[in-house]
């Protein structure tokens, strides 16, 4: 059987490249693992993979939902899952790539039993606070408290509506995680990471190519499809900034220097938390190296695997 291949790390690492060559090398196709390249029209601010890319390599779980609707964990296992039954009855090889933590922990660990989300109780919470929540998850569950990120109100908001609908802390629950692998440490999975300046470096010229190529003409268009409405792609780092901007809360220096804060700042979180919640492969990524000669050494680590 043509075994998976995951390609996590954070974010402006060289992932998607590296990936894309990957595939190409031993006959794979790439499944996202990406919250954000779901919805359609989230194009620049995601990096998503251009028309060219997708012709050459098909990738799933992109572009599958409008902006009018929700996307979970709970979905993305069930796709994910469909999408590696169709690419290895093809006699080609999956290979997932992206950034979102809790998605590849999501596929190889199940979600434990963690209740859906409450229409009337989601409702309540978007309305209230983030400071009142924030005391609220610190009050009873101070565990949560500690490891979630304070600067995401969609994973905070999750965190209190699972406490009440429960009764018992989210940290615990989310403990009961159980791997499918028995504990294993799954095969072919790793992080590629970079030194901070080089990593540093990437993110501000993938910034700087994001707004050159029209980042606050495609908010502008998506405010009109619905993006302010859809709470979880507003957390998308540049469209939110990109929004504020086009409100007038700040000029266009300011806002491109305000994603590139974020956008390092969040690649900081994402290394930790892969490195907390997960048992990887790490690579570190030279400065310069190919694309294709990244992929060629991860050939020869999966087939010493």
């Amino acid at each position: 059987m043509n075994l998976p291949i995951f390609i996590a790390g954070p974010t402006a690492a060289g992932k998607s490249a590296i990936a894309l060559a990957l595939a190409e090398q031993i006959g794979g196709e790439i499944i996202s693992v990406d919250s954000m390249q779901v919805y359609r029209g989230l194009d620049l601010g995601t990096a998503k993979p251009c028309a060219e890319e997708r012709k050459k390599i098909p990738h799933h779980l992109v572009d599958i939902c409008d902006l009018t609707e929700s996307f979970d964990a709970a979905q993305f296992i069930r796709l994910a899952q469909k999408a590696v039954e169709e690419i290895q009855a093809r006699g080609k090889i999956p290979v997932f790539c992206g950034g979102t933590g809790l998605y590849f922990k999501a596929f190889l660990s199940g979600l434990g039993e963690a209740p859906a989300a409450n229409s009337e109780l989601r409702a309540e919470l978007e309305a209230a606070s983030f400071e009142s929540l924030l005391k609220e998850l610190r009050e009873r569950d101070p565990a949560a408290y500690g490891k979630i990120d304070k600067q995401n109100p969609r994973r905070v908001i999750r965190a209190v509506e699972v406490i009440r609908l429960t009764g018992k802390k989210f940290s615990e629950q989310r403990a009961e995680w159980k791997s499918e692998a028995g504990g294993q440490k799954p095969k072919n999975f790793f992080a590629l990471s970079r030194l901070a300046g080089d990593l540093h470096a990437r993110v501000s010229a993938r910034v700087d190519e994001m707004f050159q190529r029209g980042l606050v003409n495609e908010t502008r268009e998506l405010l009109g499809r619905g993006l302010e409405q859809n709470r979880t792609a507003m957390q998308a780092i540049g469209y939110r900034q990109a929004v504020e901007h086009l409100r007038g809360e700040r000029d266009l220096a300011k806002t491109v220097e305000q994603v590139k804060i974020r956008t390092r700042q969040f690649a900081r979180r994402q290394l930790t938390w892969f490195r907390r919640q997960l048992d990887l492969e790490w690579i570190e990524l030279p400065p310069g190296e190919p694309p294709e000669q990244c992929a060629r050494n991860l050939c020869a680590r999966i087939s010493r695997q």
